[in-house]
C-alpha cells in the first residue's frame, strides 16, 4: 500500500539528483546492485548484533539511494525488460539479508524461551512468506494475468520491521519486534492469499470467455 502512494513523492524529490549521476556515467542497473550489496553488508554487521538504531539509519539511506535506479532509467529512456528483472531479483537478496538478520537476532541476542523460539519461528515465517508474495505476482504475470493487489507490499513490510527494530534500539520490550514480525507474516500471508483469489478469477473468467467463443 505505502509503495503506491511513495513512487510519486520519490520521483519529484530524486528526479534531478538521478540526472547528475547519469551525467558522471552511472547507470540504472550499476545502482541496482550497488545498493543491494550496501544492503547486504549493512543488515548484516549491525541487524544481528542488535545495532537496531544504526542499522535502520543506514537502510534508510541506502534504500532512498537504491530508488534512484528506476528514476534514473526512466528519465534516462533506458528501461528495459532485464532492468526490472535484475531490480526484482535484487530486491528479493536485500530482503532475505535484513530479515535472515533479524532471525540472526533473535537467534544470537535473546535468551532462551518462548519469546525466542517465538520471533525466530515468525521471522523465518516472513523470509518466506515475503518471497511467496513476489513469486505470486511474478507466476500470475507468466500466465497472462495480474496480482499487484495486496496489504503488504515490500514497502510495507520494510517499515513494519523498521519501527519495530527502532522502537527496541530506543528502549522498548523485545516482544515489540516480534510483533512486527508477526505482523508483517499475517500481513504477507493475507496479501499471498489475496493475488490467489485474484488470479483464480481472472483465469476462470478468461476460460468462460473462451467456451463462449463459437
Amino acid at each position: 500500500m505505502l509503495g503506491q502512494h511513495g513512487r510519486g513523492l520519490t520521483k519529484a524529490l530524486f528526479t534531478r539528483p538521478a540526472l547528475a549521476l547519469a551525467r558522471v556515467g552511472v547507470t540504472p542497473n550499476a545502482l541496482t546492485v550497488t545498493g543491494t550489496l550496501l544492503t547486504i553488508l549493512v543488515a548484516v554487521t549491525t541487524l544481528p548484533q542488535g545495532r537496531f538504531l544504526l542499522g535502520v539509519a543506514l537502510l534508510i539511506l541506502v534504500v532512498i539511494g537504491d530508488s534512484f535506479d528506476g528514476i534514473l532509467a526512466r528519465a534516462t529512456g533506458t528501461t528495459s525488460v532485464f532492468g526490472a528483472f535484475l531490480d526484482s531479483t535484487m530486491d528479493r537478496l536485500a530482503d532475505g539479508a535484513i530479515f535472515g538478520s533479524l532471525v540472526a537476532w533473535a537467534a544470537l541476542r535473546l535468551e532462551a524461551g518462548a519469546l525466542r523460539t517465538t520471533t525466530i519461528a515468525v521471522g523465518l515465517a516472513v523470509v518466506v512468506l515475503a518471497e511467496v508474495v513476489s513469486y505470486t505476482r511474478a507466476k500470475a504475470e507468466s500466465v497472462g494475468t495480474s496480482a499487484s493487489v495486496g496489504i503488504a507490499e515490500r514497502s510495507d513490510r520494510l517499515v513494519v520491521a523498521g519501527v519495530g527494530a527502532v522502537a527496541v534500539g530506543l528502549g522498548a520490550p523485545q516482544w515489540v519486534l516480534t510483533a512486527a514480525l508477526g505482523l508483517i507474516a499475517v500481513g504477507s500471508l493475507i496479501t499471498v492469499l489475496q493475488r490467489v483469489l485474484t488470479v483464480r478469477t481472472q483465469l476462470s473468467r478468461r476460460e468462460q470467455g473462451e467456451d463462449a467463443t463459437p
